[in-house]
């Protein structure tokens, strides 16, 4: 049986269920692989996905859809390519306490903004700000990665990126009020974040693993909508102690499982998506005419 291992892009969350339901369902085991899931906490996210993946440590990497386009057009370039959207539209925001009263984007001018040095992250950010009438000059500060999010709720930070379904679920479940601005409503035309990422040569030569990895995944997700109350006890055993204290695992849940899509569309990506968030880091200069061309993500493997 292969093993195949996937880097997970943060801590156990929301985001990674269909995953764990695969594989302690024996999913992936049915198709005939394992997987091994690499956890950031074992090495205090040293390494970042995109850097297990191209170093050869996993053979999928969870992250950001920008991640594809930064390996593929670095020094010493990495044939990534983007196979599966575990997200069909943009849950993320851009967040404040509502007890600071920041409760535009053009209000975080000269203001703290705590960063995950996300590549693009901080030119978005910005640019949300600039489309609210706002100068777009910040102070910009780079916490560790794990801690962000503290940041936010410690008041060393006025705003951050979040994940409506993951801290968002948390800061209601604590009760805590934010402000939350996301992409779309301030002109970002953001794409799909978190997609699986592989390398496109081992795409491959091991097309018929990955592809049966991808089956098993995309199982794992669809699995959830009808059986909320067995992913809840199989997500909760990967969750970190205070994952499981502070956050309502049921209502995130709740809140995530229709965007995991459906028979049709689980794991689907857009090409009109992906050219419309492309083409608006080429109009702001942030990339070159030539990203356009690359081929930087395929639905091939939901298809086999």
């Amino acid at each position: 049986m292969k093993t195949l291992k996937i880097a997970l892009d943060w801590t156990p969350n929301i985001n990674h269920i269909g995953i764990f339901v695969a594989k302690e369902l024996g999913f992936y085991k049915e198709n005939g692989i394992d997987i091994e899931i690499l956890n950031p906490l074992e090495d205090a996210y040293k390494r970042t996905p995109g850097k297990k993946l191209e170093l050869g440590f996993a053979d999928f990497a969870i992250a950001p859809f920008e991640t594809v386009i930064s390996l593929n057009n670095k020094t010493n370039v990495v044939d990534a390519i983007a196979v599966y959207t575990i997200l069909q539209e943009d849950i993320s925001s851009i967040a404040s306490l509502k007890s600071s009263n920041l409760d535009s984007p053009n209000l975080l001018d000269k203001k703290i903004y705590a960063s995950y040095n996300a590549r693009y992250e901080d030119h978005i950010v910005k640019e949300m700000v600039k489309n609210d009438g706002g100068t777009g000059n910040m102070k910009i500060v780079y916490p560790e990665k794990l801690g962000i999010w503290n940041t936010l709720l410690e008041g060393t930070a006025d705003a951050t990126w979040i994940f409506d379904n993951w801290e968002g679920v948390e800061a209601e479940t604590k009760k805590i009020a934010l402000n939350k601005f996301s992409m779309a409503e301030f002109g970002i035309p953001y794409c799909y974040s978190p997609v699986i990422i592989a390398r496109k040569n081992l795409r491959i030569t091991n097309q018929k693993e990955y592809a049966l990895f991808i089956k098993a995944t995309q199982k794992g997700y669809l699995y959830i909508a009808g059986n909320k109350s067995k992913s809840l006890s199989i997500l909760k055993k990967y969750l970190t102690d205070s994952d499981k204290e502070n956050i309502d695992i049921q209502a995130s849940i709740d809140f995530t499982t229709p965007y995991f899509g459906n028979e049709t569309t689980c794991g689907f990506m857009k090409p009109e998506r992906i050219t419309a968030f492309l083409k608006w880091l080429v109009d702001h200069k942030l990339e070159n005419q030539k990203i356009m061309l690359q081929q930087l993500f395929t639905n091939d493997l939901l298809n086999k």
